[in-house]
């Protein structure tokens, strides 16, 4: 393909598959699969890796995110970000209706009813049509940006659609939107994070909030929020009369927009909605806390005019909170992955808005303690953010005479090994020899992004385990032919293949060696920064805890997490048979002498022709810089190549330097 060919047909993808995000995201009208999606984003993927100066700055493959942030800008709102005002009572929401219907010298007034949304508030900002900008609401003055990981939200438009009568194509518009993380996506996280022996969250809120403002945009990515725009805080070139006007261009432009709405001829049928919707609460496949009214005429909201920080034609109708009482019958003990220990209620089951609770989470010692939590008490329980049981107080006029204190174990409740306590949490002391711990080490030390075994999932993994054929990760790596095909579902070729990917993985990475054993703290991030920093395995057996914090990311908590790994005897004897069975890390170049870019932060904008830009930000790094995606006072270089947008203007105005993709190589050292 030629040049031009290349640079007709990235038009053309890009185009095609903008068009099917509105129609899919906005409209609820897909209109191919997702398979013949998916074939289109390669197609446009390979291009663009071919031809990288033609990549397009609102192209689809530019959501995934991939340089780490060291910090948030702060970022001035294009307009106030106002809060509204609570209201939980009918007679409440009366009286705002008589202020308004008082402040306008009118009788009735119709009203815009929306579900409230209860996720993370942002400002989304358009340069003629084109995504350029996204912030948290913060003090609703400035917030935080947050472009980078807005831009992976398959939802968010990244160039607004010309489609209907107001033009969002010229000058700026700013849209404040809500950030939300589905609930199946949310069960699906904490799931992941409970199996990782990590703390879930307590709701799909700060899930989304955790998300987004994530330092490293692939995080984001990975947790596939959505997106719904519900107002338009400033526009040059649209003005609206009505609030579903509003609503309907923000459709038109290519937004998700709720449909769940309601335009209310007068405060009796918002108060209709509100109980309505409260109904329907547990059918939506997102979380939302009340209903939100305002009155619908726009140039009436203009007259009744704002509070300092709120509203006057608008307020936040909230549900009533989802609690009820019950009795603790038990605490019992989880031990996970990690050799956590999490204390457990047991309740006497009751229903909490539809869904049986019989069990809450702890936490830890010093929640419990906290709450002051026995057995035998009475305990008001919720459903944090409708998915995690939690108990909110012990009711402690009920509690029975002679109730004691509860206090976490000190021998393992599964292996009988010492616990010891490090920080706020319990560890049982038995490492990967801890049968409770093995289900979890086993997965997650096959998963793709460590040992990556093909084929040895949780259903295979519980089998091994079931027929006593692993006993820890070094059994792995003696299974025979003949073990697998006593197994359920295990015929000749899914042996074959299961018995390649083990034998496979035999020469893993350092770093994903590292991530492998499932070390508290250790993240894939970490464990490259141990990997590049020892260089092989052998000299963490002796580091210490000093020693683990000069490494530039790694702090206390994570130092005193390695040593405790690596200073046991059982994990140090499982360590041994890996070894025996022929498991052989990588060993990783150690960085030795002056690094060439050591103390810069360096930004990089427009296209890359000799390496992508996530190489050429792991290249960076190893010559010691910092990696920033936005320009500030703190950027000490910027690399720019073809087609460098307002990022290169900026650092021009700030005298910062810049300098292209060669003279970057070369001082790297790859010239």
């Amino acid at each position: 393909m030629t040049r031009g060919e290349a640079q007709k047909r990235i038009r053309e993808l890009s185009l095609e598959i903008r068009e099917h995000d509105v129609r899919y995201y906005a409209h609820d009208r897909p209109s191919i699969s997702d398979a013949a999606y998916d074939r289109l984003v390669h197609e446009l993927k390979d291009l663009e890796e071919q031809f990288p100066d033609l990549r397009l700055p609102d192209s689809p493959t530019q959501r995934v995110g991939s340089a780490m942030r060291t910090a948030f800008q702060k970022r001035a709102h294009a307009a106030p970000m106002l809060s509204l005002e609570s209201l939980m009572e009918v007679d409440e929401v009366r009286e705002f209706d008589e202020r308004v219907r008082r402040g306008l010298g009118v009788e009735r007034v119709q009203y815009h009813a929306e579900p409230k949304f209860d996720g993370l508030s942002v400002e989304l900002v358009y340069e003629d049509g084109l995504f350029v900008r996204g912030a948290t609401r913060g003090n609703g003055e400035v917030g935080e940006d947050v472009t980078e990981n807005l831009r992976t939200i398959r939802s968010l438009p990244l160039r607004l659609s010309s489609d209907g009568p107001a033009e969002g194509g010229r000058g700026l518009t700013a849209v404040r939107g809500e950030a939300l993380m589905p609930l199946a996506e949310f069960a699906a996280l904490n799931r992941r994070l409970i199996e990782r022996s990590e703390e879930p969250f307590a709701n799909a809120r700060n899930a989304a909030a955790g998300a987004v403002r994530q330092l490293d945009p692939t995080i984001t990515a990975s947790r596939k929020l959505d997106l719904y725009a519900y107002d338009v805080m400033h526009a040059d070139h649209a003005t609206f009369e009505t609030q579903s006007a509003m609503l309907a261009t923000l459709r038109d432009w290519g937004f998700h927009v709720e449909s769940n709405v309601r335009l209310c001829d007068g405060i009796d049928e918002v108060v209709e909605y509100h109980e309505r919707l409260a109904e329907r609460r547990d059918s939506l496949g997102y979380e939302i806390d009340g209903a939100v009214v305002k009155v619908e005429q726009r140039g009436w909201q203009k007259r009744l005019g704002v509070r300092s920080h709120s509203p006057r034609w608008a307020v936040a109708f909230k549900f009533p909170p989802r609690q009820e009482v019950t009795r603790v019958v038990d605490i019992v003990v989880q031990v996970g992955r990690t050799g956590k220990l999490t204390p457990v209620a047991q309740l006497e089951p009751v229903d909490v808005s539809g869904v049986t609770v019989s069990r809450a989470t702890l936490h830890n010692q010093d929640e419990v303690e906290r709450k002051d939590v026995r057995i035998g008490d009475t305990v008001r329980v919720r459903r944090a953010g409708d998915v995690i049981p939690e108990v909110v107080e012990v009711l402690r006029a009920h509690r029975p005479r002679g109730a004691e204190p509860f206090a976490m174990p000190r021998s393992c409740p599964v292996c009988g090994a010492r616990v010891n306590r490090v920080g706020a949490y319990h560890l049982c002391t038995n490492g990967l020899a801890c049968p409770a711990q093995l289900a979890g080490h086993l997965e997650h030390f096959a998963s793709r992004g460590a040992m990556d075994i093909v084929g040895l999932g949780g259903k295979t993994v519980q089998q091994l385990l079931n027929a006593g054929l692993v006993k820890d990760l070094a059994d792995l790596y003696k299974l025979t032919p003949i073990d697998l095909a006593s197994l359920e579902g295990f015929a000749e070729k899914s042996i074959e293949n299961l018995m390649n990917a083990i034998e496979k993985s035999k020469r893993p990475r350092l770093d994903r060696f590292l991530f492998a054993l499932g070390i508290e703290h250790v993240g894939d991030t970490v464990a490259r920064l141990l990997a590049d920093h020892y260089g092989a395995l052998e000299p963490l057996f002796e580091a210490s805890e000093a020693e683990l914090q000069e490494i530039r990311g790694i702090g206390p908590e994570v130092a005193e997490a390695v040593r405790n790994f690596f200073s046991s005897a059982r994990n140090r004897r499982v360590l041994d048979r890996l070894t025996q069975a022929g498991v052989r890390p990588m060993h990783a170049a150690r960085r030795r002498g002056p690094q060439p870019l050591a103390g810069e932060t360096v930004v990089f904008t427009g296209g890359l022709e000799r390496c992508t830009r996530p190489e050429a930000a792991r290249k960076a790094e190893a010559a010691g810089a910092r990696i920033a995606s936005g320009i500030s006072r703190k950027v000490t270089l910027v690399v720019a190549g073809p087609g460098a947008g307002s990022k290169l203007g900026e650092a021009k105005k700030l005298g910062i330097p810049v300098i292209d993709e060669d003279a970057f190589l070369a001082r790297i050292g790859e010239g």
